[in-house]
């Protein structure tokens, strides 16, 4: 059986961004934070909350702030992932010069999470009915009331995340064929 995979496996194994993530990696580690392996990249914890993400990318390496909404970013440097991304920022690395120059920089934004999770701060998450339901849907739910009741049976996320994919269909008949899909 072969050993479960460690941190210092995943740094062994980085081809691209070896350097940059191991500038970010000795950055975090002074800080304090337990560093675990999570969904195959580096994690750094608080009392077993996450606290940062070291991930590569093929334009970036990052580090990635599980609260970075909450941070205060005097500087604007924070990324947000996505446009539907509530919680989570990065900053985004493309030489270990880069890094190195904003070493603290980084630490500072790194003590600044670590306080944060201290405080036992929460996101304020947008509430799932605060998205809008097609159309095309609500007519499907009332079409077919145990439909209706499976799709509320989810969990808010995947609620979130197929009304968000729903949605985004330009044509209603893009909508409809997507809810058919997975109905």
């Amino acid at each position: 059986m072969p050993a479960k995979p460690t941190v210092d496996d995943f740094f062994a194994k980085a081809k691209k961004w070896r350097d940059e993530m191991n500038a970010l990696r000795t950055i975090v580690r002074g800080c304090g934070l337990t560093e675990e392996l999570k969904w195959y990249q580096p994690c750094y914890t608080y009392e077993e909350n996450n606290v940062v993400i070291i991930s590569g990318f093929k334009e970036y390496c990052l580090l990635g702030f599980f609260k970075g909404a909450l941070l205060k970013d005097s500087e604007g440097l924070l990324i947000r992932p996505g446009q539907h991304t509530q919680s989570g920022r990065q900053l985004r690395f493309t030489t270990a010069a880069e890094i190195n120059k904003m070493k603290p920089l980084i630490k500072a934004y790194i003590r600044e999470a670590i306080e944060l999770e201290k405080s036992g701060s929460k996101v304020a998450y947008k509430k799932t009915d605060a998205y809008a339901v097609p159309e095309e849907l609500q007519r499907k739910m009332k079409a077919l009331p145990a439909f209706q009741k499976a799709f509320h049976a989810l969990t808010p996320g995947r609620q979130r995340g197929y009304l968000l994919y729903f949605a985004a269909a330009k044509q209603s008949k893009t909508r409809e064929d997507r809810i058919e899909k997975h109905l």
